[in-house]
């Protein structure tokens, strides 16, 4: 079967495989302006402590190179430039060009720049030589590709022997109860939101829906096994609804 026939989710929706990557790209050039105070909005927060929390279990150091993909505005690429200091680099990735401008801009803001780069890419084929980065960080990015094997066999690729991806993405809840919460949660206030601060209620429903439809973590362990990945594992935060995925490269 070729490309051209082959259907793919964007949220509970089926679609052509070639379209889901406009799609997807309509929704974040639609919510890049409001990203930043819709993720506060959206989390009360937290999402700041999960992403501290993947910074802090990073490893990362002065000298390295860190590839922040899927990075948006930048929260994790901007606290790695501090880390890795003036011989290392970061490259700030994202494959829509409107998250990579906020990003490029908001970090320039903070005076960021010297050992930080900014590339537009997509993670199903990245631009990036062989065992070219220490760590490759992915926040709430993952869902949204369209063939995550692909994304994650081409990670691997990037990644030098010793090195690691972590995946930091919304998954399933395991606290009794929680699912039903977080679903009403989800399709109700989330697009109302989404309606009231960046007028645009469709992407936040898409958003909503994408979550659902990203694989549990045992799945995407396994995928994170199959692409080439060892010593997998993951931590739940927040109940599950997200969770911390860590794989080597040996």
């Amino acid at each position: 079967m070729s490309d051209k026939n082959t259907t793919t989710h964007f949220g509970f929706e089926n679609v052509a495989v070639e379209e889901k990557v406009t799609k997807v790209g309509e929704v974040f050039h639609s919510v890049a302006s409001k990203y930043d105070i819709m993720n506060d909005l959206m989390s009360g927060g937290i999402h700041r402590l999960w992403k501290r929390y993947t910074i802090n279990k990073s490893g990362a150091r002065r000298g390295h190179q860190i590839l922040d993909l899927a990075g948006g505005t930048g929260d994790l690429a901007a606290k790695f430039t501090r880390i890795v200091g003036p011989t290392g680099k970061v490259i700030l990735s994202d494959i829509n060009s409107s998250m990579l401008e906020q990003g490029r801009e908001r970090l320039t803001n903070m005076g960021i720049a010297g050992n930080i780069d900014y590339v537009e890419a997509d993670a199903e084929d990245l631009p990036f030589e062989d065992n070219q980065f220490d760590i490759v960080t992915m926040a709430f990015g993952l869902r949204n590709v369209t063939n995550k094997d692909n994304a994650l066999k081409s990670i691997f690729r990037t990644i030098k022997p010793g090195g690691k991806l972590m995946v930091l993405e919304f998954s399933k809840p395991v606290v009794p109860g929680l699912n039903a919460i977080y679903d009403q949660y989800s399709f109700k206030v989330l697009p109302l939101v989404g309606k009231i601060v960046a007028n645009d209620a469709d992407s936040y429903r898409y958003l909503a829906e994408s979550i659902r439809m990203h694989p549990d973590q045992e799945t995407l362990k396994g995928m994170m096994q199959d692409a080439g990945f060892e010593k997998v594992s993951y931590h739940n935060m927040t109940g599950g609804i997200v969770a911390l995925h860590t794989g080597y490269k040996f």
